[in-house]
């Protein structure tokens, strides 16, 4: 069995912690998104590659949800002092990290391979991949203009208000060929935003490819609980796009997904399979399952530890049962 696991940052790597509480490092590979990457102050930052290291080495900050916990900020404190850029925040230990893939990257080592070493150094034993090897750069259109994402998410806080997104290179690049479709038995989209933590994975040449010839079925697990976004600015995005900030609008979102990013199906067959809905809304799958999507029902906003191992288990059940009838 291998678990194929699509994710971004802080949402999905909660529920990627329980994944890997739950399956053995050599049952799961954790696939993340690196649309959000850029390069600053010198450094490569790749945000959800790190959120996720730092989460499954119990080491991520749990009051700011990004970064390392018992942080120090003397670094930012002088780079201010200097006239520095300090809207994006790396505090004393993180850099740590920043400097050693730097040097890793500088030595003519891939993402994929100084994400490794990063991980191994942290006691990380489950599989950390790139989507890509190659840069894929995240774009926010906004009334104003595009925005290269960091500038939109953190330095403006995302206040812009959203018309549409672009992934700069994604058409050229080439999915990781460390991911072993051959051997994936089931795919978790975990809940991170469908718009700019997996659409980027997905528009990738070769993933959503490689996931169809798998035959495996796909789960997606809402990131709208509510009308609600669990984390971040998945709601708020709906809206200023003109889509309802639903757990349905996500699931149609899934339902309409091909290879390439545009709506419609890929071998007369949807990639998605199978959708978890919180049990709030319990009224919505009716809806859910109409779009042809397999669904179950179960606690996702994950507060603690054994609420993610607990939803974990519930998707894992879910990819054996209802939500298997995927095929190529």
């Amino acid at each position: 069995m291998t678990i194929l696991a699509l994710t971004g940052g802080v949402g999905g790597a909660k529920l990627c912690l329980g994944l890997a509480r739950v399956l053995s490092p050599e049952d799961v590979v954790f696939v993340v998104n690196t649309g959000d990457d850029f390069e600053h102050l010198g450094f490569h930052i790749s945000p959800d590659v790190d959120t996720l290291t730092y989460t499954l080495a119990d080491a991520a900050n749990p009051v700011a949800g990004w970064g390392r916990q018992g942080e120090t900020w003397h670094f930012m404190e002088a780079l201010e002092e200097l006239g520095g850029e300090t809207w994006f925040r790396l505090g004393d230990k993180d850099l740590a990290l920043h400097v050693r893939r730097r040097e890793f990257l500088a030595a003519g080592q891939s993402l994929t391979a100084a994400t490794a070493h990063i991980a191994q150094g942290l006691g990380v034993r489950h599989r950390i991949l790139p989507m890509s090897d190659d840069p894929v750069r995240t774009f926010v259109h906004t009334r104003d203009g595009p925005l290269a994402f960091q500038h939109y998410f953190v330095r403006d806080r995302c206040a812009p208000e959203v018309t549409g997104f672009d992934f700069h290179g994604a058409a050229s690049a080439s999915v990781n060929p460390a991911i072993p479709f051959e051997q994936v038995t089931g795919v978790v989209i975990c809940p991170s935003n469908p718009f700019v933590s997996v659409d980027p994975v997905l528009a990738v040449p070769g993933m959503g490819e490689g996931i169809r010839r798998s035959g495996a079925p796909v789960v997606a697990v809402s990131p709208i609980v509510g009308g609600a976004a669990i984390k971040g600015p998945t709601a708020k995005m709906m809206q200023e796009l003109g889509v309802p900030a639903t757990t349905v609008e996500v699931a149609k979102h899934y339902a309409q997904r091909t290879v390439g990013g545009a709506p419609g199906t890929v071998g007369g067959a949807p990639l998605v399979t199978g959708f978890v809905i919180d049990a709030v809304d319990t009224d919505a799958e009716g809806e859910v399952q109409a779009l042809g999507l397999a669904t179950t029902v179960a606690q996702t906003v994950m507060r603690s530890l054994d609420d993610r191992v607990d939803l974990a288990r519930v998707v894992l059940d879910f990819l054996g049962a209802g939500a298997a009838a995927s095929g190529p």
